[in-house]
């Protein structure tokens, strides 16, 4: 299931690839050139089987065959079998796709699932064995400091979440809102996002309440993003509303799955033409058509 804490990661580590690409020199010694600029490719990997193959993400470092590295990004919350059987499917279609090496790094932010991840998956094939590259609460620091949360942006975000229960949460968060303001604002902006909406419990609330004080220029940018994405989303629940208000005083009676579409369509201006649709329509097949 997707959720808040998925999203916000998958967020952080494709936001700036070059912010990730350090990160995993750190934490991995990957080799990827400091020179080099990372892309975000298609996290489709099924072109080259019948199954369906999707990874939560895809980056790809390097501008040539000696340098070039792909990079597979998964965020796993809990344990889940079925991800051993096709994280190796994930690598063999991604180098197959782009002609290079590839590598997979498992974010997970509770100690028992990385313990999990971080298993050996025996393949069958004799020497050929996949260790993911994961990233936890063991193995990313505790960033206190301004200065080294600037020197890696990406880490910083990330450990913010995977320490979330530790006890200088505080401080990190601190650290992390006055590092970002040595970003460009926009990216600084969603870099917040992303750690506020992934965090969860007192973490949550000091982080809603370093960003705001509002000290910094892209703080005061993630307000009025707070606060237009606040006003869309009472805009959209209010359009449900009328709608089913119209709906019932009409006496259209609604199936289990046509109210779950109305209420689960988040696009205002598409339930505005099924309200203007509703008021003269004869079935409710031809409000959706």
């Amino acid at each position: 299931m997707i959720t808040p804490l998925h999203e916000g990661l998958v967020g952080i580590t494709t936001l700036d690839p070059e912010h990730t690409a350090r990160m995993l020199r750190e934490l991995f010694a990957l080799p990827i050139p400091d020179e080099s600029k990372g892309t975000q490719v298609s996290c489709d990997l099924s072109e080259c089987v019948p199954a369906v193959y999707r990874a939560d993400a895809a980056l790809l470092y390097g501008d040539d065959a000696k340098t070039k590295l792909g990079v597979i990004a998964e965020v796993q919350l809990e344990q889940d079998k079925t991800k051993r059987l096709s994280w190796l499917a994930y690598i063999a279609n991604l180098r197959a796709r782009d002609n290079c090496p590839v590598c997979l790094v498992v974010i997970c932010p509770k100690r028992s699932t990385a313990e999990w991840a971080s298993l050996p998956i025996e393949t069958g094939h004799p020497g050929l064995t996949l260790t993911p590259l994961v990233i936890g609460p063991d193995n990313t620091p505790v960033i206190t400091d301004v200065a080294e949360a600037v020197g890696n942006i990406g880490l910083a975000a990330i450990s913010a979440i995977t320490q979330s229960k530790h006890p200088l949460i505080a401080d990190i968060l601190a650290a992390l809102t006055e590092a970002l303001d040595s970003l460009d604002s926009d990216v600084a902006r969603r870099y917040a996002e992303y750690v506020t909406v992934a965090l969860t419990g007192n973490a949550q609330k000091e982080m809603e309440r370093l960003m705001a004080t509002e000290t910094y220029l892209y703080q005061g940018e993630y307000a009025q993003s707070l606060l237009a994405k606040g006003v869309a989303k009472g805009r959209v629940e209010e359009d449900i509303e009328c709608l089913l208000v119209v709906l019932e005083t009409r006496g259209m009676a609604l199936s289990d799955g046509d109210r779950e579409r109305i209420t689960t369509c988040g696009d205002s201006a598409r339930l505005r033409l099924w309200l203007k649709r509703a008021i003269l329509a004869s079935t409710v097949e031809e409000i959706f058509a």
